[in-house]
């Protein structure tokens, strides 16, 4: 089974304790011990000064194989993706996947300030560190390019509201409103409150094994039938438009043997509004341009014609760091083992997660998607 570690606002715990908590949880869950865990995957942005290999020692682990994987919100799909080939490999049997950072006073002003250095160099002495500029940008780049308005991107982030509600896990726990959305208070034009994130503290993790080894512990388990990654995609683009799931959407599809209409929900990276609609788009649910008509004609909630984003996403779940690139791969495989609780979709077989990381002034760099399946009992 996946773990959550409850999200808080502000922790003095150290990014340790939080992927400690998940691992533990991850090991509880399945009925193992910590030395059968052979292979583990790590995210995270406040573990620094230490790696994936500093957390090995602190967690008093000996793994065969271990990796990092410093690419934000599009970790928890390339966490898979490399997990996923190591087993097949045999250079594991067992992998935790797993993210998480905390959030003391100052977590997110040290984050932004040593982001890249491409934002130390470029961005940052000028005052505009941080994503909320670069997704300024971005946002009003697509309103003004393919029409899209304030009341779709309201739209989807009241239906995500509405969705969180249901999520015990979900920090904002009042309904909101389109009139509230929309009246909000301006944080950089044209994005407003309620189409920010909020940084908090938490974790997030998944075990990586055979099918058989799963059955042999009587776990639920999730197949993957397909999956992409790309990065730094679309360079020659002025501004980003589009993202790399573009490049790869008909390999994505192809290799899995469905399509769009297939999928009985979705998952995306939903640090922004306009992220969501790139997604829409270059996932193949709409044309490039779109997204707006798709948004006005659908409900996105759990229980209406597109689930979509079914916790909440991270706009009223919180965003716990390099866990963000973790929040919607674990909705999912508890979407398809019916262990989703309140949020649970019915019916739900086929589900689609999308990754989306690492923000450099006006364009992401690192994207992800992956198809994933309901599994069979033992």
């Amino acid at each position: 089974m996946p773990a959550t570690i409850p999200y808080v606002r502000y922790s003095t715990h150290s990014a340790h304790w939080w992927l400690g908590r998940a691992l533990g949880e991850l090991i509880r869950g399945a009925g193992i011990a910590k030395a059968d865990v052979d292979g583990v995957c790590v995210s995270s942005f406040t573990l620094g000064p230490d790696t994936a290999v500093g957390l090995m020692q602190h967690l008093g682990m000996s793994p065969r194989w271990l990796d990092h994987i410093p690419m934000g919100g599009a970790s928890g799909v390339i966490a898979l993706r490399r997990a996923a080939r190591a087993v097949q490999a045999g250079d594991a049997e067992v992998i935790a996947c797993i993210a998480g950072d905390t959030n003391q006073v100052d977590s997110f002003r040290n984050t932004v300030s040593q982001f890249s250095r491409f934002a130390q160099d470029a961005v940052y002495p000028y005052g505009a560190g941080g994503p909320n500029a670069s997704f300024a940008l971005l946002t009003d780049y697509y309103m003004k390019h393919y029409g899209a308005t304030r009341e779709d991107f309201g739209k989807l982030c009241v239906a995500q509201r509405d969705n969180a509600l249901k999520n015990p896990h979900a920090l904002m726990k009042k309904p909101l409103t389109l009139a509230q959305y929309i009246d909000a208070r301006p944080i950089t034009d044209p994005i407003h409150l309620f189409d920010c994130v909020m940084p908090c503290a938490g974790a997030e993790g998944y075990l990586v094994m055979t099918e058989e080894r799963a059955k042999a512990l009587k776990l639920p388990f999730v197949r993957i039938r397909s999956t992409i990654e790309r990065h730094n995609a679309f360079p020659e683009d002025p501004i980003q438009f589009r993202g790399g799931w573009a490049m790869d959407k008909d390999a994505l599809y192809e290799h899995a043997g469905a399509a769009p209409e297939d999928v009985d929900f979705l998952e995306t990276y939903d640090d922004y509004p306009v992220i969501n609609m790139m997604q829409f788009e270059d996932l193949g649910f709409c044309a490039k341009g779109e997204a707006s008509t798709f948004v006005r004609k659908h409900s996105f909630t759990i229980d209406g014609d597109f689930p979509f984003n079914t916790s909440g996403g991270q706009l009223s779940v919180g965003q716990a760091g390099a866990a963000g690139g973790y929040l919607g791969f674990v909705q999912a495989l508890r979407q398809l083992t019916g262990s989703a609780g309140k949020t649970q979709v019915e019916g739900a077989k086929l589900g689609l997660v999308s990754g989306f990381g690492m923000i450099n002034y006006d364009r992401g760099l690192c994207s992800g998607a992956a198809l994933l399946e309901r599994g069979t009992a033992a």
